[in-house]
């Protein structure tokens, strides 16, 4: 499970671990895999990408593990995506730029086609969103994602008056919260990675940027909210197929059973780090579908329920529901589910 423990992600880190260790728990429950008991090797993925995917090489070269999961950005996954071509399968789910074809990757996080292009439909709908401005992190996904929004504009009618990309991890927010301000935009599109958005959010605060703009991540859980604080979340809007809040029987059970073998002081359970539960679970489907534990690649569909409800995957694309919602303090209040292509 290669999941962030420091640098920008690790915010979400601790809770990423801690739901990777549910879902061993709840998998060997149901019998394991192929009758087998399923253990984690936690990889800390908030540390260079060559680092990790020397570490995940040594791994799989030994045979300590025999698949390869996590939420960690995409500039990771294209890291280890050569390491484990034709060795071991690579379910990716975290949210990404989408378009990954490459062999023994299983990608089932949102991609901005199913994300961000329905909520700024709404956006624009309901909230009158039609000038937007652009912060991101400088790597893959901000960068992919932007060309996506683009198009999106278009077809929206939607102006894009201004964008900005800092370096990960060692961006000073207050500038760019004040070229957002100054650009005359209704609403700033963010595409920022776990500490960096928090930083956003506190100098807008700080700044009183909630009176000009409203503001939309499709990276953005409960863990950031707290990290952030209720006055930095004010005009936050966000897209996820997970949020804590939600009272689906399925969402609703995971909760019960991570408070029940974490207890009250566990780290927040969040969307983000619910994408380790959703990953360990595509791996566990698709493996029982072949009967085999390394060569699982199909082109059939495969359909199952987790916490984000009914999920379809295909090599092509995964279809899951995608929800908006509002930052409430330290939570969210789930207002639609986003209509899909």
């Amino acid at each position: 499970m290669v999941v962030p423990l420091q640098g920008p992600g690790g915010v979400f880190g601790p809770s990423c671990e801690a739901v990777s260790r549910l879902a061993v728990h709840d998998l060997n429950a149901d019998g394991g895999i192929l009758g087998r008991e399923v253990q984690i090797e936690l990889v800390d993925g908030g540390v260079a990408p060559d680092l990790v995917a020397r570490r995940i090489d040594r791994l799989v070269t030994a045979g300590e593990v025999h698949a390869v999961s996590g939420w960690h950005i995409s500039s990771v996954r294209n890291a280890l995506a050569p390491v484990v071509a034709g060795r071991v399968p690579y379910a990716y789910p975290a949210l990404y730029e989408g378009g990954e074809r490459r062999r023994d990757i299983y990608c089932c996080g949102e991609t901005p086609d199913r994300q961000i292009a329905p909520a700024l439909r709404w956006l624009r709908d309901n909230a009158g969103a039609r000038r937007w401005f652009i912060v991101g992190d400088d790597y893959v996904w901000p960068r992919s994602s932007l060309a996506a929004v683009r198009g999106y504009a278009r077809d929206l009618d939607l102006d894009i008056v201004g964008r900005r990309f800092v370096d990960l991890g060692r961006a000073e927010m207050s500038g760019v919260v004040k070229a957002a301000m100054a650009s005359g935009c209704d609403a700033v599109l963010m595409l920022l990675v776990g500490q960096d958005a928090v930083e956003f959010n506190r100098a807008c605060a700080e700044l009183g940027a909630a009176d000009h703009f409203i503001r939309f991540s499709p990276l953005m859980d409960e863990t950031m909210l707290l990290a952030s604080g209720a006055d930095a979340n004010r005009g936050l809007f966000v897209a996820a197929s997970f949020f804590r809040s939600m009272v689906g029987a399925n969402a609703m059970d995971l909760l019960g059973h991570y408070r029940q073998m974490h207890g009250p002081q566990a780290p927040p359970l969040s969307g983000i780090a619910e994408s380790c539960y959703e990953g360990m679970q595509l791996l566990s489907q698709l493996i029982h579908r072949s009967g085999e534990l390394t060569d699982i690649a199909s082109g059939d569909l495969v359909s199952y329920d987790s916490p984000r409800g009914t999920v379809h995957y295909h090599a092509d694309a995964t279809v899951q529901p995608i929800h908006l919602a509002v930052a409430d303090g330290y939570d969210f209040d789930v207002l639609t589910t986003l209509t899909q292509p």
